[in-house]
């Protein structure tokens, strides 16, 4: 179907290529909106299809809709909800009117995939109709934020078992390195004793809080403003409609949605989102932290702390021959410094609502969609490439605590704070170890400092 169709609006004509499944609106939005050169997320389109389809299967229900147009519009939604249709959605992610643009970019693509399933041909709109048809009892204002929900909630449920399996990572390594003593440091500088293990059960603790926020968070999402229509009030939409559509939404998604008790408010107010996306935000934090610790735990390793080696992935210069870099472990951080940028704009957007509607949804729809599909990838690599495989040096571990005063905070409940501070001082101005002070001072036997200097007194929680 090659050559160029002309298609009719409220501004007048325009013409579009003519094998284009879109219409005339996304041609105009096409023009108007050349900022980020991609389209929606394909998550959103996604769910899109899927609103569609569950409103498309309610007004053929309530014979609002003739079973042949519906059927072949369910169809089309079935197409573009398995990827088959997903390139024809092509407005770019960011656009003026609150998300109208891809509502009609998806419209007209479906109208145009069903008008020729029954025989017609692309732009003539003589037996299905993007608006009349596959807009039918809806507005971009109740589809588009219904649809972003949708999406999210898809998204969310990928990354919970991203982030299970990286806590059961940390977990597995914890049990590995129980044994492993090592020093701990406050302020970068040596603070006491402890063992790796501790080190990795604090991580996969972290990651276990951001689980179980994800997984809670999946909640706030699934009450959705459908059959609202444009500010709330269910204006031009049926009131069995309204009634049925969440219903057949349910239905097409598998997922617990509700319909929102109070609409006008579903439709203006987006704090669910910024609640979800400072939840990605907290767990964003503790990919940093994380990543960071590991990277100068592993540092050096001659000259750096040198007690963890990471898993090698690739040669780390391209003028310094042997070098290796935590790139994984710095991958990591630059992701998390993203999600916190999605999370900083989703919030602006979702603060710039005016009355009864906010015009920024498109913001705020590719900034969490984003931000969770990172984390997805994020989270995998972290784990496959870099915790999976970390190994721990216990010499490197051992000789810096040996050669520490600091774990000498574990003599002071049997020799006392003067007497270990005289300890501390000869190991720090002669450079001997702590054993040897300790023996040489004659305040302790060596049963008793072996005892006192043991993984397991100096880790236990307190003394006895």
């Amino acid at each position: 179907m090659p050559g160029i169709r002309t298609e009719h609006d409220l501004l007048g004509s325009r013409e579009v290529p003519g094998d284009a499944l879109y219409g005339i609106h996304t041609a105009r939005a096409l023009d108007n909106f050349p900022l980020t050169g991609r389209p929606a997320h394909p998550a959103l389109v996604r769910a899109l299809a899927r609103v569609k389809l569950a409103c498309a299967l309610a007004n053929v229900e309530l014979g609002f809709l003739d079973e042949p147009i519906g059927g072949a519009l369910a169809q089309a939604c079935e197409e573009m909800i398995s990827g088959r249709l997903a390139g024809h959605v092509v407005v770019d992610a960011l656009q003026g009117g609150a998300g109208t643009s891809a509502n009609m970019n998806v419209n007209e693509v479906l109208a145009n995939r069903a008008e020729e399933i029954l025989g017609g041909r692309r732009g003539e709109y003589q037996r299905v109709h993007p608006l009349r048809h596959a807009n039918l009892h809806q507005s971009t204002n109740d589809v588009f934020p219904t649809a972003l929900r949708i999406a999210a909630l898809d998204l969310l449920g990928q990354l919970e078992p991203v982030v299970a399996a990286l806590q059961e990572s940390f977990q597995s390594q914890e049990h590995r390195f129980a044994g492993v003593l090592k020093l701990g440091r406050t302020q970068l500088m040596d603070a006491v004793p402890m063992t790796l293990g501790m080190t990795f059960s604090a991580y996969g603790e972290a990651i276990g809080r951001d689980r179980w926020r994800i997984f809670k968070c999946r909640e706030r999402l699934r009450v959705v403003n459908l059959g609202g229509t444009a500010i709330g009030t269910g204006l031009a939409a049926p009131r069995r409609y309204i009634f049925l559509v969440v219903e057949k939404l349910r239905q097409v998604t598998g997922m617990n949605v509700a319909r929102a008790e109070n609409l006008v408010d579903a439709t203006q107010n987006h704090d669910a989102l910024v609640e979800v996306s400072g939840i990605l935000r907290a767990h964003a934090v503790n990919l940093f932290k994380i990543s960071s610790d590991l990277r100068l735990l592993a540092s050096g390793p001659a000259a750096g702390f040198g007690e963890l080696h990471l898993p090698e992935v690739q040669a780390g210069s391209s003028i310094m021959p042997g070098k290796v870099n935590p790139v994984i472990c710095e991958a990591v951080g630059q992701a998390a410094i993203r999600v916190m940028a999605e999370d900083h704009a989703l919030a602006q957007a979702a603060q710039l609502g005016q009355l009864e509607l906010n015009a920024f949804s498109p913001l705020m729809a590719q900034a969490l969609l984003d931000a969770v599909s990172l984390l997805i990838n994020t989270g995998t690599m972290f784990r496959v490439r870099c915790v999976d495989a970390i190994e721990a040096d216990q010499a490197r571990c051992a000789s810096h605590v040996e050669a520490s005063w600091c774990a000498v905070t574990a003599l002071v409940p049997v020799i006392g704070y003067e007497a270990a501070t005289a300890i501390a001082a000869r190991v720090r101005g002669e450079g001997i170890g702590l054993r040897q002070a300790a023996l040489e001072s004659g305040v302790l036997s060596a049963e008793q400092l072996e005892r006192l200097l043991s993984p397991e007194s100096m880790t236990a929680l307190g003394y006895s």
